[in-house]
């Protein structure tokens, strides 16, 4: 696409000929090349740094009159300016995990550091953290009803406004906060430079497959799946198969390879990734940590994990251990009994490893003993979870709880950026009135698209500086197997839960009524109770209602079978050990060196980890595993000494599904009413309220661990 000529100085851009000034509406995202964010963001930065010149100067002459400073003439400008910035960067950011290309890397590597710059610029704005501190006093002051009175949405806002400022450094001066923002752009290129090494390391490993002996165990589904990545003249039952570190490839090798040979090879090569040559990322996570520890310093704290958790729900580094240690002694045991199964299960078919399981085993043999134990193919159950199927039993359930109907829209109805993406408009059920929309990215892309899954926002509710009303839409992405050929998407059970998992949070972020835009959705919400929609969601795959709505063969439209239907629930608890471990094992990793690691210290955080391993794991790490250079979620995410959020947010959703479960899952006018219950408090609150106050709106009580404890299939040590 050709560049449009720069705009006169002094005259606003125009934002049709740069769509990255849009700022508002869908993204065109096909109209956002290299090319326009090279020319754009740098446009928007100029437009928006004069808007905070221009706040700056109002505020600071407000300053200086008796006359009380009110909401509307420093939140509501404040939000339109960082809606600007988060509409624009936001695309970029979105278009960069979902459609990678070197041009659009390159391109989001060269602005972020004036991205960076200008979001420092106003978190540390005296005038505007002198405004927010005079509301602050202003409301201490009065009564209700009376000047300078806030709601309890924006008592909220403004604290955490107050707080976010005072952990971007508006405290420091001189030196030291330019040393801070110096240390802010390093942190955020490093952040890129990582994940880009993952996605590299990943794409950059292929092992080609030419013999039928060598995809022996395999699923048709896989081996389909291989032979499309292989390429043209390529066919399930010949070959060749192209095996890649993706995890559509990655994690059904692993469970159904006959060789085992070949499952070390890709297992090693997995844990592996990003951690030699040009992509190594070791030296990259001991300059995080480093520059993490630094800032934590300058703003006073005494690490980075006391910086993180000044905004979450939990009260301090030592609650968070408190809640580790419980779940690891509830756990270790298990996963050792577990661990011992896979041994014997092992010896039982005459296998030479069962003396010595390795890594590359261990789903090989847990999946051989589910077979046997619960007569459960995991892989032979996808004919029943095609997509469109699992989609309709999910919107189903949503009507059905929170009475909104979700529709799906004509091709090219909304703007997208891929073939694949959906776009689905939510309704009210009882009104049909509009309430929100999503997009829905489901497949795996390896080449451009970043793994895993998340929800992300594209649009919040608010109020446009025209005055209209601005409606939620999210972006849901998945890395779930694709179509071959002719047969549909069928995803195992796995997939359609993380399917549940990521509509729960498009769910809280949709189905929001606060009207404050910073308190709206997810806005505002303490990091580690942020799980507690989607993990809530989860639970309903296992519901009987749910499940057999949804779980019908692509083909001959019969439902799941009662016996595996019974299969599925016995074995949710299975391995239940050592999927609790490996979770505290992750979380006690990222907590222990954010909190207590240095570089002084004469350990690399490497070390640290393996040490941890002695009691979080049943298996040690072989020495080729360096899991570390891949855990993006706290070096390139946002979960640094904030991992432990899943199993945090586990506790409070396992005890929201026991509101239901206590009702009974088969009492339908109980389950609706609690189902209303739920929209009304914890979808619909958002972050205008404390988690532990809307937690309580809903439940009458604060949480109990006895569900999840109950759910994991663990007993309490001790």
């Amino acid at each position: 696409m050709t560049a449009s000529p720069a705009p006169q100085a002094g005259s606003p851009a125009d934002p049709s000929a740069v769509p990255l000034l849009q700022g508002q509406g869908l993204p065109p995202f096909e109209a956002i090349s290299a090319e326009q964010v090279d020319q754009g963001i740098p446009l928007l930065l100029a437009e928006l740094h004069a808007e905070l010149d221009q706040l700056e100067a109002d505020l600071s002459a407000r300053s200086t009159t008796a006359e009380p400073l009110g909401w509307a003439a420093v939140m509501e400008p404040l939000h339109h300016l960082g809606e600007r910035l988060r509409w624009s960067w936001g695309v970029v950011s979105h278009l960069n995990g979902v459609c990678n290309s070197p041009e659009l890397r390159d391109a989001h590597q060269r602005q972020q550091a004036a991205v960076v710059s200008f979001g420092n610029r106003a978190g540390q704005s005296r005038p505007i953290y002198g405004a927010l501190r005079q509301l602050w006093q202003q409301y201490q002051a009065s009564a209700e009803g009376q000047p300078g009175h806030l709601d309890p949405t924006q008592q909220r806002i403004v604290q955490a406004e107050l707080r976010d400022m005072e952990l971007r450094g508006v405290g420091l001066a001189g030196a030291e906060q330019e040393a801070f923002n110096a240390s802010s752009q390093q942190l955020a290129e490093l952040a890129t430079t990582y994940s880009n090494h993952v996605l590299d390391a990943t794409n950059g490993w292929t092992l080609r497959l030419s013999d039928p002996a060598e995809v022996a165990g395999l699923p048709v589904s896989l081996r389909e799946l291989l032979a499309q990545a292989a390429g043209d003249g390529a066919s399930a039952e010949h070959g060749p198969w192209l095996m890649g570190l993706d995890m559509p490839r990655v994690v059904p090798f692993l469970k159904y390879s006959a060789r085992r040979d070949l499952r070390e090879t890709v297992y090693r090569a997995q844990v592996a990734r990003a951690a030699s040559g040009e992509l190594d990322n070791s030296p990259l996570i001991e300059q995080i940590l480093a520059l993490k520890l630094q800032q934590a310093r300058r703003l006073g704290y005494a690490n980075w994990a006391e910086v993180s958790l000044a905004s979450k729900m939990a009260g301090s580094v030592a609650e968070v251990e408190q809640l580790l240690e419980e779940l690891r002694a509830a756990a270790y045991p298990v996963a050792q009994q577990e661990l011992e199964a896979l041994r014997a299960c092992a010896a039982r078919h005459g296998a030479p490893e069962a003396a010595d399981l390795k890594p590359w085993d261990v789903s090989f043999w847990a999946e051989k003993l589910r077979q046997q134990s619960f007569d459960l193919d995991s892989e032979a159950l996808r004919p029943w979870f095609p997509l469109e199927q699992v989609l309709q039993g999910l919107f189903g359930l949503c009507q059905r709880l929170f009475d909104i109907r979700i529709v799906a829209t004509e091709p090219g109805e909304a703007p997208s950026w891929h073939p694949d993406v959906r776009y689905f408009k939510v309704l009210d059920g009882a009104s049909g009135a509009p309430l929100a929309a999503f997009y829905l990215d489901p497949f795996s892309r390896p080449g451009s698209k970043r793994g895993g899954a998340w929800m992300d926002e594209c649009l919040g509710r608010s109020v446009s500086r025209a005055g209209e009303p601005v409606l939620p839409v999210a972006y849901l992405i998945c890395n779930q197997s694709p179509p071959v050929g002719d047969t549909p998407s069928l995803m195992t059970f796995d997939e359609a839960e993380t399917l549940y998992h990521e509509f729960g949070h498009g769910l809280q972020h949709m189905l929001t009524t606060v009207e404050r835009p910073q308190a709206a959705g997810i806005n505002n919400v303490e990091w580690d109770a942020v799980e507690l929609p989607s993990q809530f969601m989860e639970n309903w795959c296992y519901d009987r209602a749910t499940l057999m709505g949804m779980a019908r063969h692509w083909q001959s439209g019969e439902p799941l079978p009662e016996a595996e239907y019974q299969k599925l629930l016995a074995a949710r608890t299975f391995m239940g050990g050592s999927a609790t471990l490996r979770q505290v094992h992750f979380a006690l990793t990222d907590l222990r060196l954010h909190s207590v690691w240095t570089p002084e210290g004469g350990q690399s955080p490497e070390q640290l980890r393996r040490q941890l391993a002695r009691t979080t794991t049943v298996l040690e790490p072989i020495p080729e595993d360096a899991f570390l250079c891949a855990f993006s979620h706290i070096f390139a995410g946002g979960y640094s000494a904030g991992y432990y959020s899943y199993k945090w947010a586990e506790v409070l959703s396992a005890d929201a599904f026991s509101a239901f479960e206590e009702v009974g899952l088969d009492v339908e006018d109980a389950v609706v009413a609690t189902g209303r219950r739920f929209r009304d408090t914890v979808l619909s609150l958002g972050g205008s309220r404390s988690p532990a106050e809307i937690f309580e709106a809903f439940r009458g009580r604060p949480p109990s661990t006895e569900a999840l404890i109950r759910h994991s299939g663990l007993a309490l040590a001790g």
